[in-house]
């Protein structure tokens, strides 16, 4: 079992014992989606696997709160925000755009990229170093900007 999942299930101990009805719901909602992805590939996961749910879990609340807002529907959006808290607790801390910037051009040089048709090189090195603390969108796009100004 991973790290991750262990501590989600004291967080869900410990939400049960103070009462915390929200954070309950949410964390049991992210165990039981552990447990269908570990069903689905037939074994554990590890923590980066488990980190990925995690930031697909946020995507899709994300996701609900733009549907609950067109549909002016508040007490939905408040209900996303308050889950999306609680998974957030259990997520690295996010890269600042220096540090993601730092580490791009770090892989960059790694991967000897000159033009922008290098950037599968680039990402390849910089996607694992990121760890969940930077979405695949955002690193992309910078590495995209760095190797489109050595052009």
């Amino acid at each position: 079992m991973g790290e991750l999942k262990a501590k989600l299930e004291a967080a869900l101990r410990d939400a049960m014992r103070s009462g915390d009805e929200v954070r309950k719901r949410t964390i049991r909602m992210i165990l039981s989606a552990i447990r269908l992805a570990e069903v689905e590939k037939g074994s554990g996961l590890d923590d980066n696997a488990t980190l990925a749910l995690l930031h697909k879990e946020v995507k899709s609340r994300r996701e609900t709160i733009e549907d609950a807002q067109k549909g002016q529907r508040s007490d939905l959006v408040q209900a996303a925000e308050a889950e999306i808290q609680v998974i957030q607790e259990f997520l690295p801390q996010a890269l600042s755009e220096a540090e993601l910037l730092a580490m791009a051009k770090s892989a960059i040089e790694e991967a000897g990229a000159k033009t922008p048709a290098d950037m599968g090189k680039v990402m390849k090195i910089l996607m694992p170093r990121l760890q969940g603390r930077a979405s695949g969108e955002t690193a992309s796009r910078v590495v995209r900007e760095l190797l489109q100004k050595e052009t």
